[in-house]
């Protein structure tokens, strides 16, 4: 990986920051989604990759400008990885776009409790980091307690289970990609980008019309999309490359457990018993892996 091609990684403490920002908007999604809930699934995502182009186009021209776009462009290893990404998060996005839409909030918290063994795992298996004892400890009890949670949701289990590996798949190729954060995500959009204004053209040519005609509200929450976006998936891929992918995965537990509390306070979903003993579970675990992280980062 050509090391020049992109900007230095930010430091640890910053990057923890960033992870945490990340998962504070993710986790507040599904509010969000309330304001679009009248436009397909898949025109919305169609709809927040167009906006999030123009956007990543001018934050680049402000802060870095066009040359490390232009390198990666021209680096044919990254351009594929790339491809890998972006086809990842689209389909991660449209995936849980659906399932709040139809009313599975607790099956898109659940991919995303899983998710953080799926990103702890290939880290350990792809790029050689290291847990603590105290740490495999703590995985092996949210391990339990995803467990149990899948074991009574086995009905939608396949779609928490392609949430997680979509996701975990585009951290880990946004982790190694010859490419910093913005001109990595700028490139994905690019990518997509054709095929979402395919799909909005042919939303916009059918009998219900386009989404951005349903109204001012539905066009701005839709317009919206954009930097709600753009903002977390930077502060994450900036996370990804300063800190080590298994303390990553694990930060991972923070969003669905927002989603989880929303589910429940916000949506009016029946909180079953297996839920119970999964947030306990992976709560506990996630206080003996951070007590691990101080004694001994991980990795080391």
């Amino acid at each position: 990986m050509d090391q020049q091609q992109h900007p230095s990684p930010p430091p640890p403490k910053r990057g923890l920051a960033y992870a945490l920002g990340a998962h504070v908007i993710w986790g507040s999604m599904p509010l969000y989604l309330l304001l679009v809930h009248s436009v397909p699934p898949l025109e919305f995502v169609a709809w927040r990759l167009i906006f999030t182009l123009p956007l990543c186009l001018a934050i680049l021209a402000m802060v870095t400008g066009f040359a490390e776009l232009r390198a990666v462009l021209r680096n044919s290893r990254a351009m594929l990885t790339l491809l890998g990404s972006s086809t990842m998060i689209a389909i991660n996005w449209f995936l849980y776009v659906w399932a709040i839409q139809t009313g599975h909030v607790y099956a898109a918290s659940l991919g995303y409790y899983i998710l953080p063994l799926m990103m702890m795992l290939l880290g350990l298996v792809f790029l050689g980091e290291r847990l603590t004892p105290l740490q495999w400890w703590a995985v092996a009890l949210a391990g339990v307690g995803v467990t149990v949670l899948a074991v009574g949701a086995l009905t939608t289990l396949w779609l928490s289970l392609s949430m997680a590996v979509t996701f975990g798949v585009y951290g880990l190729l946004r982790k190694t990609v010859a490419a910093g954060p913005l001109a990595g995500l700028t490139v994905e959009t690019l990518i997509l980008a054709p095929f979402a204004l395919a799909i909005v053209g042919w939303y916009g040519a059918g009998p219900d019309g386009s989404a951005m005609a349903q109204g001012w509200g539905v066009a701005l929450a839709v317009a919206g999309s954009g930097p709600m976006t753009a903002l977390p998936l930077l502060m994450f891929a900036s996370a990804t490359r300063s800190m080590p992918y298994t303390v990553i995965g694990f930060l991972q537990f923070l969003s669905p457990t927002v989603v989880f509390a929303m589910g429940l306070f916000v949506f009016g979903e029946e909180l079953k018993p297996a839920q119970l003993a999964c947030f306990v579970a992976i709560w506990a675990a996630a206080l003996l892996f951070t007590i691990g992280l101080f004694r001994k980062p991980a990795g080391a």
